[in-house]
């Protein structure tokens, strides 16, 4: 959710709803989709991911959404499903699919103008090779089409401030969108960061240590790392974050709460 007034209650530019890690909840994703374009008047852009898939099957569920209303997309990769992986474990682009996100950007297009975001790993995806072979991989999405590239979660506020000036070095000139995990649970968030590469500072860790009972205080904490971390960056200009509710969406609400992000009074409520 980015903190931009255009709808719904806190007026995100757009809410997104994901897949299972290998596009296994493509179904229930597409049911999603559609009850909220149903019953709110939310902005919503759907996660599009490649692996698991034919060409024409990725195509043909864009069209369906193109043919609802949707324009706005995110388009990754995704994570591979076992059938994907060589023997070592690496990656195996599906024959007939499309291999990388930067192919599903360039492939959207026969289907319509969707507004797409893209991934962006600041610390560098595991599989890329480290930054600059992430920079090179974003640069190829954005060439491709794609409108804003929203990063992996991360806590350390110069590591994105460090990646932005090597986007515009490397002639990056999309959005950069900030990526914010409040932290629910935080065995979970460990198991996330070491899947996707994202370091957790000992003084993160130092402030969850000992409240595995106490849920209560987790949230309090989870809610005040949040609020400093999207403070200072609004202290280096950036105006745009998006934040991964992990279905905890009363957390994110508070956090904008508390960052004087409001909902907004109508003449009819007031009446």
């Amino acid at each position: 959710m980015e903190l931009r007034p255009t709808a719904g209650p806190l007026r995100p530019n757009f809410v997104s709803v994901t897949y299972g890690a290998d596009g296994s909840t493509r179904n229930r994703t597409h049911e999603c989709v559609l009850r909220i374009l149903r019953e709110t008047d939310l902005v919503v852009a759907p996660h599009l991911t490649c692996v698991g898939a034919s060409r024409a099957e990725v195509l043909r569920v864009a069209r369906q959404y193109w043919e609802h209303g949707i324009r706005h997309m995110v388009a990754l990769r995704g994570d591979a499903p076992a059938a994907d992986l060589a023997a070592d474990g690496r990656y195996r682009p599906r024959a007939g699919g499309f291999a990388y996100a930067s192919d599903l950007v360039d492939g959207l297009a026969s289907v319509g103008k969707f507004d797409l975001s893209v991934a962006a790993y600041p610390e560098g995806h595991p599989e890329s090779g480290g930054v600059d072979a992430d920079l090179e991989n974003l640069k190829r999405k954005v060439d491709a089409g794609a409108s804003r590239a929203i990063t992996q979660f991360f806590f350390d506020t110069e590591v994105f401030l460090r990646y932005r000036d090597r986007c515009a070095a490397a002639g990056i000139h999309a959005g950069l969108v900030p990526g914010i995990l409040p932290i629910t649970r935080f065995p979970q968030l460990l198991r996330f960061a070491e899947r996707c590469g994202a370091a957790v500072p000992k003084w993160l860790r130092q402030r969850f240590d000992g409240l595995d009972d106490d849920p209560e205080t987790r949230r309090m904490i989870a809610a005040n790392v949040a609020i400093e971390q999207v403070q200072r960056l609004r202290e280096h200009g950036v105006h745009e974050f998006h934040f991964y509710t992990l279905n905890r969406a009363e957390l994110t609400y508070a956090i904008c709460h508390a960052l004087g992000l409001r909902p907004q009074v109508t003449e009819a409520q007031v009446a």
